[in-house]
């Protein structure tokens, strides 16, 4: 698929790509090493900077939800994925990999389902380039009490 493609895909699903967040902490957004981008987990802000999903998955926050959520994490590692191609997505070469940690109950047991959220768009932009393997764990807390937060690993060219 070409830049061109994946442009459109997102234009299709309506999706705008957000002004990628900086870091709040000691680390940085994204690191490049040979042609393996490290994108840092992401949080499921809005195109505000607001977090319309907060708390726990299976208490406060429902698994379609929480699955919404999932969807805007990815749309954040798409937008610091494009800054780090500066701006020239077709410069995606494979989505290896999604690591999810989903905030939920003890007992919650449909992690997998929650982080499909994420795991989806990226099919639905990349196409067969956006196929991956993931890890999607359960943990007590996440950082400002969001339900869900992924990182990423991006082959580019």
């Amino acid at each position: 698929m070409t830049q061109h493609q994946f442009e459109k895909n997102l234009e299709k699903l309506g999706i705008t790509l957000p002004v990628p967040v900086a870091p709040v902490a000691n680390y940085v957004t994204f690191v490049q090493t040979g042609n393996l981008l490290s994108v840092s987990g992401q949080l499921p802000l809005d195109l505000d900077g607001k977090l319309p999903y907060q708390g726990k998955v299976g208490a406060d926050v429902t698994p379609e939800d929480a699955a919404k959520a999932a969807r805007l994490c990815a749309i954040n590692i798409i937008s610091q994925i494009n800054k780090a191609c500066g701006g020239d997505l077709s410069r995606v070469v494979r989505i290896v990999k999604l690591g999810a940690f989903v905030n939920c109950v003890d007992g919650f047991a449909a992690q997998p389902a929650v982080v499909n959220g994420a795991s989806d768009l990226m099919v639905e932009v990349f196409g067969d380039v956006g196929k991956h393997s993931r890890s999607a764990v359960g943990t007590n807390a996440l950082p400002l009490n969001v339900p869900v937060e992924i990182d990423a690993l991006v082959e580019i060219s």
